[in-house]
């Protein structure tokens, strides 16, 4: 056997489990008329190697069905060409686009997004970090799960990856984020039930938050704790008493039904409720017609979040709708620019949240 066949051999030990030999980066260079150096800078995307070059490579790659060894990839060129997306709940609507955004933008950019879920615990988020750094990803796109506890963030940081936050910012970190612009979207939601003539306005947010919200405490979420400070500001500026009374987080350790009929039921019953996300209006859609409340005759309902069920039931829910994709996208397309070399100033990208009016807002009953 000759002594190019000898490497042939001996670089596929392995079978690909059907009885056939991997295809390699030997095979490619001999099929492209080029030698295997050149067909791994052309497969790698690494090094100079001319235009016409790299398409004969790559399509006798494609015609021989080789498949790169990430692996080695990852050691020759000190790239993964893959990012990390660490998010709050992977069940939540809001996540699910934004990750899609952030998944169309790294694929246009030759990256594979490698996803995790946090359950907007810390622990759970520092596990997927953990992970997500052991795969060698070459950035991390965090919705964090806590805006003032940062130790997870910094461990991205000091591993030298480059890192965007979305949807949340975390004071103290440095690093880019894209996020909405909820105190003004709460500032409008709100402003239409005070307009509307109500007065007992309940927030409600499934936020961790122990012993009830008082007016000045620092959230754990940036993006709660801005649609909170639009929801008070605005209810301050109609005159009514302890804005703060009204605010209603924790829900889900309570169960968010449970809380919203303890909350629109009662003496001093609100008779509008701010959901701070599609989900939480779900529940207080189900929590209403549970109690026998009819929406809005007895009881306005706004949200944050256009999800499809919001315009579907009847009646349809009035909402103020976030880019979500577009938020996903543009984290990505800052991270994908640090990856690359931008060396520039951290920036904070605030993106415009959009009102949609419907048939879930009416004046309170006499």
């Amino acid at each position: 056997m000759g002594e190019h066949g000898s490497e042939h051999a001996s670089s596929n030990t392995h079978g690909n489990g059907n009885g056939r030999r991997e295809v390699t980066v030997s095979d490619v260079a001999a099929a492209a008329r080029v030698s295997k150096a050149t067909a791994a800078r052309a497969l790698g995307d690494y090094g100079a190697v001319s235009d016409s070059v790299r398409e004969r490579v790559q399509r006798a790659a494609e015609e021989l069905g080789y498949r790169a060894n990430a692996l080695a990839r990852t050691m020759t060129t000190g790239r993964s060409n893959t990012i990390g997306i660490v998010v709050g709940d992977i069940e939540n609507p809001f996540f699910a686009q934004a990750t899609r955004g952030a998944a169309d933008i790294a694929d246009t950019a030759g990256f594979d997004l490698i996803l995790s879920n946090s359950d907007e615990e810390t622990e759970s988020e520092a596990k997927a970090i953990g992970v997500q750094l052991a795969k060698r990803v070459d950035g991390l796109l965090v919705a964090p799960a806590s805006s003032v506890d940062i130790r997870n963030l910094r461990t991205i940081v000091d591993a030298g990856r480059p890192l965007v936050l979305f949807d949340r910012v975390a004071e103290g970190i440095e690093a880019d984020a894209v996020i909405a612009a909820n105190r003004t979207g709460a500032r409008k939601l709100t402003g239409l039930l005070t307009s509307a003539g109500h007065r007992r306005i309940a927030f409600i947010s499934t936020l961790l938050h122990t012993d009830g919200y008082r007016s000045g405490e620092v959230l754990g979420s940036s993006s709660v704790a801005e649609r909170v400070a639009g929801f008070t500001t605005t209810l301050a500026e109609a005159g009514i008493p302890r804005p703060e009374a009204w605010v209603r987080l924790n829900a889900r350790a309570d169960g968010v039904e449970r809380a919203a009929v303890e909350l629109i039921t009662g003496p001093d019953a609100a008779t509008a409720v701010v959901a701070s996300d599609s989900r939480i209006a779900l529940a207080v859609f189900r929590a209403a017609r549970s109690v026998g409340l009819r929406i809005p005759e007895d009881l306005s309902l706004v949200a944050f979040d256009d999800a499809d069920w919001t315009g579907l039931t009847t009646p349809s829910i009035t909402v103020m709708s976030q880019p979500i994709h577009e938020i996903g996208a543009e984290a990505a397309r800052l991270l994908v620019r640090r990856i690359r070399g931008d060396g520039g100033p951290f920036v904070t990208k605030v993106l415009d949240q959009r009102l949609i009016e419907r048939e879930s807002v009416a004046p309170p009953r006499l």
